[in-house]
């Protein structure tokens, strides 16, 4: 198993849920609001459709020739329509396990029970990446859900941001309850949430567990 400070220095978090994973191999997650072009991604994976988490535009920054997608079934027509050749995409649904370039990956639901602007019947995702044994799980846009709560992983990606996800103490209750050794929160102090939310939600989570801001604005 790797040393998991090598792994989480691996990871940096643009803006909402825009994560980028150097592992020698380059891993994009929702790619948004992308400042530089490098044009340096070996896999894009995107959670669902809604325009901060998947952005045609900070796409074409990040991806290359050879650059393979991972998306929801529903995403498929659209990743074609964009111009992006049917053998580069995987579609997934809640509950798929898969390898990509060699990399140990699983589907995660991700919606809200109770409100509308993730429906579960859209088969949305979050996704559990698996690098060198540490288990990396991005939530993807969510509230707390049995699915999610039954997810084991090393480093948590969760939102904390609320009105569309989880709040801050949803979160870290959230976090208490599946204990990763290091969580990351994400999808606040931009389009919503204040930059203030992190550290509320760092006096909630349980001293036991790591809170690492990887978050710039």
């Amino acid at each position: 198993m790797a040393d998991i400070r090598q792994v989480i220095s691996s990871i940096s978090v643009n803006t909402q849920s825009s994560i980028r994973i150097d592992i020698g191999q380059i891993l994009y997650i929702d790619p948004f609001k992308i400042e530089e072009t490098k044009n340096d991604a070996n896999v894009i994976f995107i959670t669902h459709d809604h325009y901060d988490h998947y952005s045609p535009e900070d796409i074409k920054k990040v991806r290359q020739r050879e650059t393979q997608f991972v998306c929801p079934e529903s995403m498929r027509e659209e990743l074609l329509e964009a111009g992006i050749a049917e053998e580069k995409i995987t579609t997934v649904k809640p509950g798929d396990a898969l390898r990509v370039i060699d990399i140990p990956v699983e589907a995660v639901a991700a919606y809200n029970p109770a409100k509308k602007f993730h429906p579960k019947d859209n088969g949305w995702v979050g996704y559990v990446l698996t690098i060198d044994g540490i288990r990396i799980y991005a939530c993807g846009d969510t509230d707390v859900t049995p699915e999610a709560e039954a997810v084991r992983c090393d480093i948590l990606l969760t939102p904390i941001g609320g009105t569309y996800t989880m709040t801050r103490e949803e979160a870290a209750g959230f976090v208490n309850h599946i204990k990763p050794q290091v969580v990351i929160p994400i999808h606040y102090g931009s389009i919503v949430g204040s930059p203030d939310d992190v550290d509320a939600f760092e006096e909630l989570v349980d001293p036991e567990i790591e809170v690492v801001r990887r978050l710039s604005f």
